[in-house]
């Protein structure tokens, strides 16, 4: 499940004051609201905007909220608690609040009309964020693509400068993968790939990244140095030799690393690292080379 925290801050003016309210009799512009919500195309920012009015209209502390697979929350969540659903398209929106006092009739009526506004700048924001991440994904291997590859490289690249860390990559690509589809067919050949996505997938770090870059070859940027990356590829042909389909077909792998140097370019790096992957099959396939360069 996705989940957001809501954290944006509002001054003291923005929060319940039920005095200041009476005193000016005023009501929720509602034209307003409805603007103030779309105006963001995050999720976790059109929650707290969201938050922040219910909690300038009524005694709301603070706010819950389950909404198909994604949980946002906003605000403390401590005294008097209500909940409350919302029906969108097919999809339950579950909220729940934290009050500070209980609502009067009035308030409760106003609560409904509120919570309604929500929904649709909510579910906006989440349907661009989940197209936007397709568009950084490989439908088959579930791998990032070409394009978010070459965007995450040039980002590991700019913090490995300031901070001076370490900074290598793999590429991989399946030993005789053409003959393969030729013989068995272009869905067996389908199926590979995303065994072997899944693959890469359980033997990378959290803190390594992995790509489909066309075809049957691949990268993982890895946040550290040769030896880091050379346990990686270790990782990965042992996996390699556990999977059924991949030992009756022999599915093998050869891989090829480059440690990046300061200043030195992403094309640079790539292209280090693409000579080190043609040594590993020039050795006999099935082994990883590194780059001493």
């Amino acid at each position: 499940m996705d989940s957001g925290l809501a954290t944006n801050f509002y001054s003291d003016e923005a929060r319940y004051q039920p005095e200041l309210l009476a005193s000016q009799g005023q009501d929720p512009d509602l034209v307003q609201i409805i603007q103030q919500l779309h105006e963001s195309l995050d999720p976790r920012t059109v929650f707290a905007c969201f938050g922040k009015v219910m909690g300038q209209y009524l005694p709301i502390l603070g706010i819950k909220m389950r909404y198909s697979k994604y949980q946002f929350t906003w605000g403390s969540h401590q005294g008097l608690s209500i909940e409350q659903q919302l029906v969108h398209q097919g999809n339950t929106a579950r909220l729940e609040y934290s009050l500070s006092a209980p609502l009067m009739p009035s308030q409760a009526q106003q609560l409904q009309l509120l919570q309604t506004l929500v929904i649709q700048p909510l579910f906006n924001a989440t349907q661009f964020q989940e197209m936007s991440q397709q568009a950084m994904y490989d439908s088959l291997t579930r791998l990032g693509n070409r394009h978010y590859y070459i965007e995450s490289l040039k980002q590991a690249i700019a913090t490995s400068t300031r901070y001076d860390n370490a900074l290598s990559i793999v590429i991989l690509d399946l030993d005789n993968f053409k003959t393969l589809n030729d013989v068995h067919g272009h869905q067996f050949g389908d199926t590979v790939l995303a065994d072997f996505g899944r693959l890469l997938t359980k033997s990378i770090r959290n803190t390594d990244q992995a790509f489909r870059v066309g075809g049957d070859e691949f990268v993982v940027v890895v946040r550290g140095d040769l030896a880091a990356a050379e346990i990686l590829c270790r990782r990965v042909l042992h996996a390699m030799c556990g999977l059924p389909r991949f030992d009756k077909h022999q599915v093998q792998t050869s891989l090829g690393i480059a440690q990046w140097k300061r200043d030195e370019t992403a094309c640079s790096l790539y292209d280090r690292a693409d000579k080190a992957l043609y040594r590993a099959k020039a050795a006999g396939r099935r082994c990883y080379r590194a780059d001493l360069s």
